[in-house]
């Protein structure tokens, strides 16, 4: 009988969605190709862009590209859906309402877990890094007030420096800079700065290729992407 698989709307990006796919196979802990997990990937790198979109700079919706992929993980029969991508979220409503089985929504996972592991009394201003398209939109701010805590966005000359981890290094494929992004987090949580931040959360998936690449545990991020696939395993073992 076949065993029971997700499908991933990935492409956006595509190094992106390694990162991810990688992160599923490890949090697997698999020791035979049996014990791996059944998944499908979309890999669709042809999706307009989001931020672009959703700022006004673009009129290519990338909703089209979307439902096509939703339509075929629908049928070929995948039981969830994962989208690697926090901007993308922007139109889960649209893109759930396609799908004919449910889709994570990685904000709320990412936030549910923020609270478990940096509870608000003693995490209280939570600082965001994202696309400009997220923060436009309010993607994680939302969520992140609802559960009581303040939300912070960069101002404009740290999104230049977020923008330029996100689109020059990660997506145009330049070498990452562990000092640029040490720096960013650095300025969120520099407790005299102007952001005075308890807490981080990486709300783009480009900066959780730089969280694979120069993992900082010892500080206070929430990855989301990597509780993405921390849901992922743990809903997909249950289908098992």
């Amino acid at each position: 009988m076949r065993r029971p698989f997700f499908a991933v709307l990935g492409g956006m990006g595509t190094l992106a969605t390694e990162s991810y796919i990688r992160l599923v196979d490890q949090l697997t802990h698999a020791h035979t190709d049996q014990e791996y997990l059944d998944y499908v990937v979309f890999n669709d790198a042809g999706v307009p862009d989001r931020t672009a979109f959703i700022m006004g700079e673009s009129d290519e919706s990338p909703v089209p590209a979307l439902f096509d992929d939703i339509d075929k993980a629908n049928a070929i029969g995948a039981s969830f859906i994962t989208l690697p991508c926090n901007t993308e979220h922007y139109f889960f409503d649209e893109l759930q309402s396609r799908a004919s089985v449910p889709i994570l929504h990685m904000p709320k996972l990412a936030v549910a877990h923020m609270v478990q592991r940096y509870p608000v009394r003693d995490h209280p201003r939570v600082g965001f890094m994202g696309t400009r398209g997220s923060c436009s939109a309010g993607i994680y701010r939302g969520e992140v007030e609802s559960a009581g805590y303040a939300y912070v966005k960069p101002h404009e000359d740290l999104q230049q420096r977020i923008d330029t981890l996100i689109y020059t290094q990660v997506k145009g494929g330049l070498p990452l800079s562990k000092p640029l992004y040490r720096g960013v987090i650095d300025e969120f949580l520099d407790a005299s700065g102007p952001y005075r931040c308890n807490a981080v959360i990486l709300g783009c998936t480009e900066l959780s290729v730089f969280n694979e690449a120069f993992p900082l545990p010892e500080l206070p991020i929430i990855d989301a992407q990597e509780v993405l696939a921390e849901e992922t395993v743990a809903r997909a073992k249950a289908l098992l």
